[in-house]
C-alpha cells in the first residue's frame, strides 16, 4: 500500500440494519476514526445475513479498496453466518481457540451464566486469520490478509467493535498507511438556502485545485460546508486549504455562524462554558428536545440548569406562572406565552438564560389563523428578552428539529450580540 492514498469499505451486515429495525452507528464511528488515521472512505455498504451476498460484496469492494471492515453477524445464534462465509471465503476451516474459549467461560462465569455448546462454538474460528481479543464481549474479531489487502471482522455490539478497532484495528492501519494526508475545514452558515449558496460562491469553487473538494451538508435550518483536501505534502495542502477556507468565510460571513466543525449544540456548549453563563429551557412543542441536543454532551452540567416541559396548559400557569388570562386572549401559541414562559423559566431554574418553546407541532391541532408549523421561540435574561414568531412547513419530526436549531442559534446571537 505504499505509494499511493490508502481506501477503505465499511461493510455492515444484518438484515435488522436493511429493514431499520436497528440503525447503523457503527459505520459513522468507523469512518471518523478512519479519516483520523488518514484512510479515504471510499463506500460504505449494507447487506443482509446472506452468504452470496457477502461474498459476492467483498470480491466487488476489494477491487476498489485496500482495507475492509466488516461488522456485525458474529453472534452465536444461526442467523449470525459471517464467521463461517469468511472461513470459506479464505479456504480455512473452523477450529477451537483455546484461548478464546477459556476467555468466554471466564465471562459466563463471572455472570453465574450456563455455558453452553452454542457459547462455546463461539471460540470456533478460522484458521487463517489473525484474532483479536475482544476483552468486553464473546465474539472476537478477525483479521485476514489476501493480495495485499486486510479484511477486519468485528462484531456489530458498537461498544465491542469499538474496543477492537480501538486496541487493534487501528495500531495495524497506522503502520500501513502511507504519508499521504486527508485535512478538512469546516463551517456552517444559517439563513441562506443550498442553491442560494451554491450561487454565492460559485465562481470561487470553479477555482479550487483538483486535491480540495467541497461538501454542502445540509441539516434543519442549517448548511454544513466542508473542505477536504488530500495530498502526500502536509504544508502545501495545509496553506492552500487554510487560504481557501480564508476566502470562503468571507464569502459567506453575512450567514456564517460556526468556524470550525462543531454541531450548533456543541458550540452552544462551548460559549457557554467559556463565558460561565448558564441555561435553562422551558419547552412545550419541543418536548424536551432542546434539553435532550445539550445533554448528550459530555460536560453539559458545567452549564445546563434543568428544563421544564410544559406540554401542557396547567404546568405553563402553575409551574411557570404564565396568566390565564394571557392564555385564554392571546392562546398558548403566542408571544405573550412564550415570553411568560421565559420570565417563569428565569425564577423557577434561576439561570443566565432561558429558551422558551410553544407551537403546533402537526399533523393536526392547527387552525386557520394559527396552521401547522406555527411556533413562538423566546430567548431571555434578566436584562433583555426576544421573541420571534416562525412558520416551518414540515412533518411533525422534522419541525421539532428545525425548532430546535433554530431556538440554539437564536441563543447564539443573543449571547454574541450582548458582548458587542
Amino acid at each position: 500500500m505504499e505509494g499511493k492514498i490508502v481506501k477503505a469499505t465499511i461493510i455492515t451486515i444484518g438484515d435488522e440494519l436493511l429493514i431499520g429495525q436497528v440503525i447503523d452507528t457503527n459505520s459513522a464511528w468507523i469512518a471518523k476514526k478512519l479519516n483520523e488515521a488518514g484512510i479515504w472512505l471510499h463506500r460504505r455498504v449494507s447487506i443482509g445475513d446472506v452468504k452470496e451476498q457477502i461474498t459476492e460484496t467483498l470480491k466487488e469492494e476489494s477491487k476498489h479498496t485496500d482495507i475492509i471492515i466488516i461488522t456485525g453477524g458474529l453472534g452465536p445464534t444461526a442467523d449470525d453466518i459471517t464467521k463461517p462465509v469468511l472461513c470459506e471465503y479464505f479456504g480455512g476451516k473452523l477450529v477451537i481457540d483455546n484461548k478464546v474459549l477459556k476467555h468466554i467461560q471466564s465471562i459466563f462465569e463471572k455472570r453465574k451464566l450456563p455455558f453452553t455448546e452454542r457459547n462455546a462454538k463461539q471460540a470456533e474460528l478460522p484458521d487463517v486469520c489473525t484474532v483479536l481479543h475482544n476483552p468486553v464481549g464473546t465474539a472476537p474479531g478477525m483479521l485476514f490478509e489476501k493480495n495485499n489487502k486486510l479484511y477486519f471482522s468485528l462484531p456489530g455490539v458498537p461498544m465491542e467493535m469499538q474496543v477492537i478497532m480501538e486496541d487493534h484495528v487501528l495500531p495495524i492501519l497506522k503502520k500501513k498507511t502511507t504519508d499521504s494526508v486527508i485535512l478538512h475545514r469546516t463551517l456552517v452558515t444559517s439563513g441562506i438556502g443550498e442553491s442560494f449558496l451554491a450561487d454565492l460562491i460559485q465562481d470561487w469553487e470553479e477555482t479550487l485545485p483538483d486535491y480540495i473538494k467541497l461538501a454542502y451538508l445540509p441539516s434543519f435550518g442549517l448548511i454544513r460546508l466542508r473542505l477536504t483536501g488530500k495530498h502526500r505534502d502536509e504544508q502545501i495542502l495545509e496553506k492552500e486549504l487554510s487560504d481557501n477556507f480564508r476566502t470562503l468565510k468571507e464569502l459567506v460571513k453575512d450567514y456564517l455562524i460556526i468556524e470550525e466543525d462543531l454541531t450548533l449544540p456543541e458550540y452552544i456548549s462551548k460559549i457557554m462554558k467559556d463565558r460561565n453563563i448558564t441555561l435553562g429551557t422551558v419547552e412545550s412543542c419541543t418536548g424536551g428536545n432542546i434539553a435532550r441536543s445539550i445533554t448528550v454532551l459530555p460536560g453539559a452540567s458545567a452549564f445546563y440548569m434543568g428544563s421544564v416541559i410544559a406540554y401542557d396548559n396547567k404546568v405553563k400557569t402553575e409551574i411557570l406562572g404564565v396568566k390565564s388570562t394571557t392564555l385564554q386572549s392571546h392562546g398558548a401559541v403566542s408571544e405573550a406565552t412564550v415570553q411568560e414562559m421565559v420570565s417563569g423559566g428565569l425564577r423557577s431554574l434561576k439561570t443566565d438564560y432561558i429558551i422558551a418553546t410553544t407551537g403546533i407541532m402537526g399533523p393536526d391541532g392547527g387552525s386557520a389563523e394559527k396552521p401547522v408549523g406555527t411556533v413562538w421561540i423566546g430567548i431571555g435574561n434578566h436584562r433583555k428578552m426576544i421573541s420571534k414568531k416562525y412558520n416551518f412547513p414540515y412533518n411533525r419530526e422534522k419541525n421539532i428539529l428545525m425548532v430546535t436549531n433554530t431556538a440554539l442559534n437564536m441563543l447564539r446571537k443573543m449571547i454574541l450580540e450582548e458582548e458587542s
